[in-house]
C-alpha cells in the first residue's frame, strides 16, 4: 500500500490534510518539525512527503540537503502561495509538485493519483537516452546533434514534475512532438493528451472549446459542451500558439492558472482543474508582448521551463535521420518499400529548409510518390541551396515614427544584387532601424521578389503561411487598403 509523510507544523491542517489522504486508501504518518520528519524517513520510508515550507526548526527545504533520505520518495511542496520562484526552486531541489494553501482537493486527488517512485522514472528516461546512440530517437524526437541532446536533457528534467513548460521554436520545428513526449514521461502518462491551436480557432469560439459552455449560453448552444480543460483532467493540456489567443481571453487563462479553477460560458459556479499545461509559440515571447500579442503577467506565469527547439538548418547532420525515419513511415502505410539513394541524402543535407521537420517530411512523401522505382533519386527533391545572410549598410536617416501605429513606415531600404551572384539580392536596412521596421521591409521586399507568390516568401522567410497572411492583413489596415 502507498504511504504517505505529511510535514506540517499545523496540527489542524496537518489532520484535515490525512483525513483526505487516508480516505484516498493510503497509509499516513505526520511529522511537525524537521527532527522529526528525517526519523519517520529513516523509519518508515514513504512513497509521497507533503512538506510544507516553513516549520518550527527550519526550512522544508533543508530535507534536500540530505539525497538519501528521499532517495525513494516524491516530494510535493506545500506553500501558502504560489510563484514562479517556488515552482523553480521545487524543480531544481528536485520536488515533483507543489500543493497551495488552501489546498484544492482534486488537485491533491490527481498528485496521490499518480504516485509513482523516482527509480521508475530514473529508469525509462535512462532507458530513452541509451536509444539515442542506437537509433537517433528519444520517445518521439529523432537526432543526434548537440542541440537536440539538449532538448532531451531539459525534457527528462521536466516530464517527471508537474509545472508548466513554453516551448518556443520556429514553425515545423516539432513543438508538439515535444510536448507529446512530456506528456508520455509523465505521471500523466495514461490521462488524455489534447492538443488546440489558439490560431486555428475562431476568436468566437474560442472560449467555449477550451472552458466549454452551458445549454443556452448564446445562439445555437443546444446543449452542454465539455472544454478542453474537462477533456484533458488529469492530463496534460497543449495550447499551441499561444500568443494567437484573444487577450481577454488571456486573461482569463492566467486566472486558471493562478487558481486551479474556471467556468464554462454561461455558468454561474467555477469548477477545479487538474490540468498540466504546455504552452508553444513560434514567436520571440518578449517580441510578443512587446508587440501587444502577448500578456507580459501570462508570459511570465507560461515560462516556468522554457524549452527552445532549434531550427533544421541548424542540425543538418541529422536530415538524413529524419529523412529514413519519414520513408519508413511512408513504406509501411503504403506497403511497398523504397530507398533513398546516397546522392539524395546529400543533396538532402544541402537544404536549407525553411519550413524545418515539416517540409522535409512533405519533401520526402513527394518524392516517395513521384519516384518510378525503389529508389528515391535526386529528381524530385528540393535542390541545394544555403540561408539567405541578411546585408546591413549605413543609409539615410528613416523617418519619425508613431509608437501608436501598428505598421511601421517602410524605411529607406533597397535591394541590391552581388556582383558576384547574379540571382542572390539583399535588402539593406539602415541602422538604427526598429525590429518591426526591419520585419516589415524584409516581408515586402521578399513577396515582391517572388512576385507576390505567398508560398514561396512564407518558405523563404522561415514562416507560416498563416503568420504571413496575419502580417499582410495588419500592414494594409493600416494604409487603409484591402487584406490583399
Amino acid at each position: 500500500m502507498t504511504h504517505a509523510l505529511i510535514v506540517e507544523d499545523d496540527m489542524d491542517s496537518a489532520a484535515t490534510l490525512k483525513d483526505l489522504i487516508v480516505s484516498e486508501g493510503l497509509t499516513v504518518s505526520t511529522a511537525s518539525n524537521l527532527f522529526d520528519a528525517r526519523k519517520q524517513l529513516v523509519l518508515q520510508p514513504p512513497d509521497i512527503v507533503l512538506l510544507d515550507l516553513r516549520l518550527p526548526d527550519g526550512s522544508g527545504m533543508d530535507l534536500f540537503k540530505d539525497p538519501e533520505l528521499l532517495a525513494n520518495s516524491e516530494v510535493v511542496l506545500i506553500t501558502g502561495h504560489a510563484s514562479l520562484e517556488t515552482s523553480i526552486l521545487a524543480l531544481r531541489l528536485g520536488a515533483v509538485d507543489y500543493l497551495v494553501k488552501p489546498l484544492n482537493f482534486k488537485h491533491l486527488q490527481g498528485v496521490l493519483s499518480r504516485v509513482t517512485k523516482p527509480a521508475v522514472m530514473k529508469a525509462e528516461v535512462a532507458h530513452l537516452t541509451a536509444k539515442i546512440a542506437t537509433s537517433g530517437h528519444f520517445g518521439q524526437l529523432w537526432g543526434r546533434a548537440p542541440s537536440m541532446q539538449r532538448v532531451y536533457e531539459q525534457i527528462s528534467r521536466v516530464a517527471g514534475t508537474g509545472v508548466t513548460v513554453f516551448i518556443t521554436g520556429e514553425s515545423g520545428t516539432g513543438k508538439e512532438v515535444v510536448a507529446q513526449t512530456i506528456h508520455e514521461l509523465s505521471r500523466r502518462r495514461k490521462m488524455p493528451f489534447l492538443g488546440v491551436n489558439c490560431g486555428a480557432i475562431s476568436p468566437n469560439l474560442i472560449e467555449s472549446e477550451i472552458f466549454g459552455h452551458e445549454k443556452g449560453s448564446f445562439t445555437g448552444a443546444e446543449r452542454q459542451h465539455q472544454g478542453f480543460f474537462e477533456r484533458a483532467a488529469g492530463g496534460t493540456l497543449f495550447l499551441d500558439e499561444i500568443t494567437e489567443m484573444p487577450m481577454d481571453l488571456q486573461v482569463k487563462l492566467l486566472r486558471v492558472l493562478e487558481t486551479g479553477r474556471f467556468m464554462r460560458v454561461g455558468a454561474t459556479q467555477s469548477q477545479e482543474t487538474d490540468v498540466r499545461i504546455v504552452a508553444a509559440t513560434n514567436r520571440s515571447p518578449m517580441e510578443a508582448v512587446t508587440q501587444g500579442r502577448l500578456r507580459e503577467d501570462l508570459m511570465y506565469r507560461l515560462n516556468v521551463f522554457p524549452i527552445e527547439l532549434p531550427p533544421l538548418r541548424e542540425r543538418l547532420s541529422d536530415v538524413g535521420l529524419l529523412a529514413e525515419h519519414f520513408l519508413r513511415q511512408i513504406n509501411e502505410q503504403e506497403g511497398r518499400v523504397k530507398t533513398l539513394t546516397p546522392q539524395a541524402l546529400e543533396q538532402l543535407s544541402r537544404h536549407h529548409w525553411p519550413g524545418n521537420v515539416r517540409e522535409l517530411r512533405n519533401a520526402v512523401h513527394r518524392a516517395y510518390v513521384m519516384a518510378h522505382d525503389d529508389q528515391i533519386d535526386t529528381q524530385w527533391l528540393p535542390p541545394p541551396n544555403h540561408a539567405p545572410e541578411p546585408a546591413w549598410a549605413a543609409a539615410p536617416e528613416l523617418p519619425a515614427t508613431s509608437p501608436s501605429t501598428a505598421r511601421p513606415a517602410e524605411p529607406a531600404l533597397s535591394v541590391q544584387r552581388p556582383q558576384n551572384d547574379a540571382t542572390c539580392e539583399s535588402v539593406v536596412i539602415p541602422i538604427g532601424a526598429t525590429i518591426a521596421q526591419a520585419e516589415y521591409a524584409l516581408i515586402m521586399a521578399t513577396l515582391r521578389h517572388f512576385r507576390h507568390q505567398k508560398e514561396r516568401t512564407a518558405a523563404a522567410l522561415g514562416i507560416s503561411l498563416k503568420t504571413l497572411y496575419n502580417r499582410l492583413k495588419l500592414y494594409a489596415e493600416d494604409q487603409g487598403d484591402g487584406p490583399d
